[in-house]
Order: structure tokens, then sequence, then C-alpha cells
């Protein structure tokens, strides 16, 4: 199908909010943006949203998820809350607070969902913690991290078997355990079947009754790419506020109650505050997708979503792709994806180009629409919406204009303009840490970001922002030049859509560029290899070596200057290890922690004579 069709292509019709901002330049050289849309009036609390529709919905379908018997079960919104009073109950009578919060060991689960919501429920903070921490360190050290920062009261792990080690290695003897399978002898442990059956006290509506605004709900912790991960207070109000922000962007989302399969992990802002809070502030249901984006997770979200159609969906550029290969292959399933689908958010990392082409292509075929495409920019710190591009065309980089109620000031730091935040969704710190709370606010109460931003239109500046990397990810070379590391990188991948899956940068003090270069599963296909052929003999083949080095030809032709010319290529035969902290949850990779972890692959981009497997710039190798 030609460009100018899908051009001239109508989106499939989607109710979103006023697109502009007011700007304010100072003689400082930092400049204030605004919504032009003020923030109204927001719930108070966020432990509201359950009983309402609890009452209103009773029956309503709020959580699904694969049951042993590979079948969907559900629990409605009153089922649910007649399983959050015991436990908040249960809660109570562990004497738990922000200084003994409830530790989470889970990955989404039902049982994570109830307890989650029972503390919520009466204002005990909690503390999901990433499976990764506890499965894939034999050492549990960011697990012992938490427990230290955090002195929990409880931990609940969803198993005792598979949380054993994480819990011999990092948790107190004398701390009380809930599991939902399991036991672990010689320690402090209850079932969550044994807490289901407290009998819920005058005390419980009490407790729900004194939640404020500014009670913390809970601590999310950073990704820690250069330090130990940090603690993020999210209170009350930070929730609330940004479900109301993100409400008025997308207020389609009261016309039709939301229908997520979602399989972004609870311990992430994305799905934790703003997936799981769009369900809640609407009454709508969420599909639990026990699949992940990754080459053999993918095989399980498949299957669920050939079972149940979504109403908006978020994923990754990796899951993306490999669901846009099965579409293609499987109209049946691509028919059933788009049936009833209004918004599709890219989450985690830049998506290329050609693969926003291809999602275009195979909705058109299916239901003679394009379907709206949206993005924007937030963190942990922001709870998570905070600059919102809620225009249908997503453009690559494209970040938008302030949400409503936050402002954005951006300042001039290392030759680029610092995004920082301020207003309702800001967290007022990091836990116990007040050092490094202080350290991340200017003097203005503005939260610094590190991220770095430019308008579309310098001319015309209201019309928003485009993403221009990571501060502290870009480099010099030996040169003194400037690399910008996040725009090369999308330029990159899109250059090489959809056999590259992200790549990372190197150079700093060097006198030229070269990239480590991370494959798609698809590259086996041009390789003319079988499906889920090892990614060492994709990686060697003549026929990607030839491939990558007419890339790395092509892209150095059109660089313009020494910050843009990438000179050397190294194709990766070992995947980014979530282990190594390589790659998060979401797929996407750590671009410091890599240059960490593959120092002696850095190393051979620049030995000379050029190595075997390296590629240079206009000669194949």
């Amino acid at each position: 199908m030609s460009s100018p069709t899908l051009q001239q292509a109508a989106f499939r019709e989607l109710a979103l909010g006023p697109y502009g901002a007011t700007v304010q330049k100072r003689a400082d050289g930092s400049i204030i943006l605004e919504s032009t849309d003020p923030l109204r009036d927001y719930v108070a609390t966020y432990n509201t949203l359950l009983p309402h529709w609890a009452e209103h919905k009773p029956d309503q379908t709020l959580l699904a998820w694969r049951g042993q018997d590979g079948e969907w079960e559900r629990l409605s919104y009153r089922q649910m809350l007649d399983r959050v009073l015991p436990l908040a109950q249960y809660l109570l009578g562990q004497n738990l607070s922000a200084e003994r919060p409830l530790l989470i060991l889970s990955e989404n689960s039902a049982e994570h969902a109830m307890i989650m919501l029972a503390a919520i429920h009466v204002g005990i903070p909690f503390v999901p913690l990433s499976p990764a921490y506890s499965l894939l360190a034999p050492g549990a050290e960011r697990v012992l991290h938490a427990v230290k920062l955090l002195t929990p009261g409880l931990v609940f792990a969803q198993d005792a078997e598979r949380y054993a080690n994480a819990i011999e290695k990092a948790v107190p003897a004398d701390t009380p355990l809930v599991f939902a399978n399991g036991t672990l002898p010689g320690r402090l442990c209850t079932s969550l079947s044994e807490a289901l059956q407290t009998q819920p006290g005058e005390d419980v509506d009490a407790a729900f009754k004194a939640v404020t605004p500014d009670t913390i709900l809970k601590f999310l912790f950073t990704s820690g790419s250069t330090k130990m991960p940090k603690a993020v207070i999210n209170t009350h109000r930070m929730m609330t506020s940004n479900q109301q922000m993100h409400l008025q962007y997308y207020p389609f989302l009261v016309e039709e109650p939301p229908v997520l399969m979602d399989w972004m992990p609870w311990h992430h802002t994305a799905a934790g505050n703003n997936n799981l809070g769009n369900i809640l502030v609407h009454g709508g249901t969420l599909y639990i997708d026990d699949g992940k984006p990754t080459d053999d997770g993918m095989a399980q979200t498949l299957r669920n979503l050939r079972e149940v159609a979504p109403t908006v969906y978020y994923s990754v550029p990796k899951g993306m792709e490999i669901l846009v290969h099965e579409m293609r292959r499987d109209p049946a399933l691509r028919d059933q994806f788009f049936s009833r689908l209004r918004l599709i958010f890219p989450c985690g990392a830049a998506m290329p180009g050609p693969l926003k082409q291809a999602v275009d292509e195979l909705a058109i075929a299916s239901c003679g629409m394009r379907i709206p495409m949206t993005m924007g920019l937030g963190m942990t710190e922001t709870a998570p919406f905070a600059i919102s591009a809620h225009l249908p065309d997503w453009q690559a980089g494209v970040i938008g204009v302030p949400a409503p109620g936050c402002t954005v000031k951006l300042v001039p730091m290392d030759g680029k303009l610092e995004v920082r935040y301020r207003g309702p969704n800001i967290t007022p710190g990091y836990w116990r840490q007040p050092d490094i709370t202080a350290e991340a606010f200017d003097e203005e109460g503005y939260f610094c970001s590190g991220d770095a931003a430019t308008f579309l239109d310098e001319d015309a500046p209201e019309k928003g922002l485009r993403f221009d990397g990571r501060i502290a990810e870009d480099f010099k070379l030996a040169s003194g030049t400037w690399v910008s590391v996040g725009n090369l990188r999308i330029q990159v991948i899109s250059a090489g859509a959809p056999y590259i899956h992200d790549i990372a940068l190197t150079g700093h003090d060097r006198d030229e560029l070269g990239m480590l270069i991370f494959l798609t599963p698809m590259a086996a296909e041009l390789a003319g290899l079988p499906e889920g052929s090892p990614m060492a003999d994709i990686a060697q083949h003549v026929k990607i070596r030839t491939w990558a080095q007419q890339l790395l030809d092509t892209l150095a032709s059109q660089a313009k200057g020494s910050s843009q010319r990438i000179a050397r290529a190294l194709i990766l035969e070992r995947p980014a290890n979530m282990a190594d902290n390589e790659m998060t949850d979401k797929g996407s990779i750590n671009q410091r922690n890599i240059l960490k972890t593959r120092a002696a692959d850095v190393q051979k981009l620049y030995v000379e004579p050029p190595h075997s497997e390296v590629l240079t710039a206009g000669k194949l190798n």
C-alpha cells in the first residue's frame, strides 16, 4: 500500500483534549511552558475509586487472569472489594506504616492486586519490587538494598519456593511473611487464604476515612541505571491529580471504559500508576497478560490477544514488532486486535517509523482506518503523565505539550534544554534520602529530570516539544564535540527497522563513533535461517553482515559531522540481559550499563587494525 494512501486514510474516531501551551521566555534563558487547558477538580484520595465502582458497577469485571487450567478467571468490582476489606483488617493488625511498609515480591497477579488494593484502602504504604531483583540475581542485592532502605513490616510473595532465595538473603528472620502459594519452614508465615478470613471491623472504615491527599500511597524504585535504585514517594494526590491530567487530554475514556490486555509490570509507574489507574478511575477491565515482549514471552501474549480485543494497547517497540510480524501471517489475529482498538501508546523506547507504518497498513487492511497513536514524556517522579503528544498521528521523537496543571521549565544545560517539572503530580522526594532529594529540585522547586527537549518549531513554541535525549547519556568525542545519543539512536533504529532492536553508542573521548547492535528475531528471516535460530548464528551470517555494512555506509554518507558519523559497528551475538541490568522489564536497553557490561566489545570496536567481526564505514570485513 502506497504512502499517499496511508496519509489519506482516516483515523478511527477518538475524543482528544485541547492541544496547546503558553510560553514565557525569561531573561536567564529558561522557558516556562504550561497547558492552555487548566487542571480541573479531581478526586481527593485514590482509595475511593474501588468502593465507588463496587457500588455503581458491582458486576463489572475489574480483573481477569489465566487460571491453572488456562481459562480466564475474573473478579468483579464488588468481589474485589469483598476481598480487600478483610485483607485491609489483616494489614492493620500488622502495625504497618510508612516506617514499616508492605513489601510485595510478585509478578502481576490477582493476589498481588488484592493485597495492594487492601493497603491502598487503609492508607498503608507498599512497595512492589521488580521480580527480576529476586529471580535473576542469586545474591538478591537489590532486594537487600530495598529492605535496608524501607525496613518493611510485612512481606507478601506470590510463591514461597520461587522467592525463597531472595527472602533468605534479604529479609530479616523476624519479618512476617504472607504467601499466595506455599510456605517457608522456620519463618513467620501466613497464607493469603488465611488472611482473607479476617473479619473487617470498624477500624477499617476509620483508617479509610483518615487517608488524605498527602498520605503516602506507595514507594516505586527507579531503574538504578547508574547507582542503586531510589525509592520514589508516591502520594494519593500525585495519583489522583495525574489521572485528571490524563483524562483531560484523553476524554474518550469516559465514553467507553477501557479494556486493557496488559503485560506491563505494576512495579513500573507506567502500568502500576497510569494503566491500572485508568481502569480504576473509569470502571474498566484489566486482563493480566502473562506474556512478555520477548522472543519466547510473546507466544502467550499472542494467544491472549486472539481471545480478547483491547480498546487501548500499551506496548514497547519490541513487542509491537513481534505482534506486527504475527499479524501479517495471521489475518484473524489482525482483525481481532483492531476490532475495537481506539488508541495505541508506544512506551519505553523510541519506535521506528517503518514499524509505525506497518501498524497503519495492517489497521487499514483490517478496518479501513488508522488507529490513533500518541506519545508523551514522563517518569516515576511525575506519576508519570507530564508531557503529552495527544495528536492521532504519532511522529518519532515528538513528546508534545505539558499536562494540565504540570508546569514545565526548560533550562539551558550543556548545550541542551533540560526538562524540569512542578505540579501536584510531582513526588515530594526520595524516601530516607534527603541529600539526593535536595539535589533533585532546583531553587524554585522544579524537579530536575535529566531529560532534554527542543521545540518542534522555534517560531511557534506552542506546537510543543521533541525529545532530545538524556543529558547524562550524551558524551564528547576526543575533539570535544558533543554527541546527542538519544537522537542518533532513534535515527539508527528507524533506519535499521525491523531488524535492529536497539543500539548502544560508543566513542567517549575517542576519535570516532561506534555502535553495538542488538538484532531482533526477524533478522533470521533476512539471513534465510529458521525462526528461533540462535542469535550467534544470525549475527555472523554473511547476509546480515552485508545488510549491516550497507546500513553503516548509508548512515555514514548522510552524517553531518563527526558527532553523527558512526564509523564502526559490532553485531552482538548475545541479547541484552535483565539479570545484568542491561535491559528493563519493558524491553528497552540501559545505554550506560551496556557500555560497562560489554566493555570487551567496546574495546574490540576500536582495535587497530580492525577486528574481523567489526564493520567499518566504507569497507566490508
